[in-house]
């Protein structure tokens, strides 16, 4: 198909109308992003739109229409939140869902029985709608799944050949599509942020719910009620990972990493190859940039990005909707106190892979240490130790640790008796003594319930045998000692089931496991 390439003169835009009249597709700027459009009331048309896009047909389209008076055959009732709505903002980067009339199609509505409508703010796209003398449905006007396109010349990437016209009207406004609220459940719900933020909504209609799907992503089998919830949307060619930091956090992440672009904020202090996306506490224009930038990283030939976490206030909600589903929802989060949890029952061997990942550069807190220091500078504890399993457990003040564990690890009673006194302690001064990249190598990671603390929970495993005649050598004890041990933890399941990753430690490759785990979080 050859693609006309248009003005915004009237004779380009009467023509690109007839277009849209006669059937065919017509790209065309908006406030937020250039749209896709066809007749809303053509389903044959329509289709060709999922065609062009190779977009799935279960995902509903907006209607466009030049004033908020043509809303009417659309619905089947404008109620007073949808009337105090349009008369609050339309024409505006707004789309309101509402009860479809007979008079739209399925496939617009993605076989659902609501529609979406909107007024678009761009004069030039109310002025095609009245040359095509109907309602236009548009998604954004990219190859699905990509970066929406802000600019003409994305379009003309995406679509040459695929339709019969752009229109070129420069670069759009706000960069982000526009914020969808449905008024088709008894709470009015946001299912997309945009430029009309929930606050401003809330100033004309009162309470309004944000879908969980905005910002956590949709469940297994949950039906798109908008544009724009699939799990991973909006993405460039290039692996996306979001790093959950401060500007001094993010920036020393970043700068270590090679072979990596970063996705940054226009005063970041960056050294690694990077685009930026605005100013940092400007959300308008991260949201004006964000999808352009990350057109960029593909012109630059970028393979992995680790981008600047925005905020979820305001417009940065809309922002950073698009973000995580452009990462698919992949996150380093450094601000909690541990990147890794490194945990597994005792005799696995997960000391040694604590020591292979410090070679790597991260910084470990090894619990066993903290607790020796507990042990040796916290009289009034040692006391209630001692209260607890015995005062001959202290010799002139000083602990006998082996006593205490024969005791403490005699039964799950005992060992759950010693985490309640220990714990809280052990876990507070671990905290104290992280830096960033920490990794907490602890043997009673989830007894002390510090699995929250922790980004990513890697346990260490190996069979029962193995394990059996590792303690027994460690620790110079009998086998009947050596098993109480064992059957005082968490049995194996526990900790597969409750863990990130699992590494195996009967004789496998560990540098190799370990890699695959690096790989995958970082």
């Amino acid at each position: 198909m050859q693609t006309k390439i248009l003005s915004t003169s009237e004779y380009d835009i009467r023509l690109a109308g007839k277009i849209l009249a006669k059937g065919g597709l017509v790209a065309f700027p908006t406030e937020t992003v250039y749209g896709l459009g066809a007749n809303a009331l053509d389903e044959e048309a329509v289709k060709h739109i999922y065609i062009a896009k190779g977009r799935p047909s279960d995902n509903p389209l907006i209607v466009h229409i030049s004033d908020k008076a043509d809303i009417a055959p659309l619905v089947k009732e404008i109620t007073p939140k949808a009337q105090a709505l349009f008369d609050a903002f339309f024409p505006a980067p707004l789309t309101v869902i509402l009860p479809k009339s007979e008079k739209v199609g399925s496939i617009v509505s993605g076989g659902l029985d609501t529609v979406a409508v909107r007024v678009p703010e761009n004069e030039i796209a109310r002025r095609l709608i009245q040359a095509a003398g109907c309602p236009i449905a548009a998604p954004s006007a990219n190859t699905s799944g990509l970066p929406s396109p802000t600019k003409a010349k994305y379009v003309i990437d995406d679509m040459r050949g695929k339709i019969d016209a752009i229109i070129d009207g420069g670069d759009c406004t706000f960069g982000v599509e526009s914020t969808v609220i449905t008024l088709a459940t008894q709470t009015p719900t946001i299912l997309r942020p945009g430029a009309i933020t929930k606050e401003m909504i809330e100033n004309v209609i009162g309470r309004v719910n944000v879908a969980r799907a905005v910002l956590e992503g949709m469940k297994n089998n949950e039906t798109a009620a908008s544009p724009g919830m699939k799990y991973k949307h909006y993405a460039p060619k290039a692996k996306v990972v979001i790093v959950n930091a401060d500007k001094q956090m993010y920036e020393n992440f970043v700068n270590s990493k090679k072979n990596a672009f970063a996705l940054c904020f226009e005063n970041d202090n960056i050294t690694i190859p990077k685009v930026t996306f605005g100013r940092e506490n400007d959300d308008l224009s991260q949201a004006k940039e964000l999808f352009d930038a990350l057109r960029k990283l593909d012109e630059m030939g970028a393979k992995k990005v680790y981008a600047r976490i925005p905020s979820t206030n305001g417009v940065g909600m809309a922002v950073y909707n698009r973000l995580i589903r452009a990462a698919a929802f992949k996150i380093i989060d450094l601000k909690k106190p541990f990147f890794i949890g490194l945990t597994g029952q005792t005799g696995a061997g997960k000391g040694y892979v604590s020591r292979q990942l410090e070679k790597l550069g991260f910084n470990i807190i090894d619990s066993d240490k903290i607790v020796k220091k507990i042990y040796e500078n916290n009289p009034e504890l040692l006391q209630r130790l001692a209260k607890e399993f015995g005062n001959d457990i202290l010799i002139e003040g000083i602990l006998d640790r082996k006593t205490l564990a024969r005791r403490a690890f005699s039964s799950k009673e005992n060992t759950e008796k010693l985490n309640q006194i220990v714990h809280p302690k052990v876990i507070s001064l671990c905290e104290r003594e992280a830096k960033p990249l920490a990794v907490l190598d602890a043997p009673q990671l989830f007894e002390a319930n510090a699995q929250s603390k922790c980004y990513k929970i890697i346990s260490v495993a190996a069979s029962y045998e193995t394990r059996l005649k590792r303690i027994m050598q460690r620790d110079n004890i009998t086998m009947q000692q050596a098993e109480r041990r064992i059957h005082a933890q968490l049995d194996e399941s526990y900790y597969i089931n409750h863990s990130d990753f699992v590494i195996y430690n009967n004789g496998e490759d560990i540098k190799t496991q370990i890699d695959k785990i690096m790989e995958e979080i970082l």
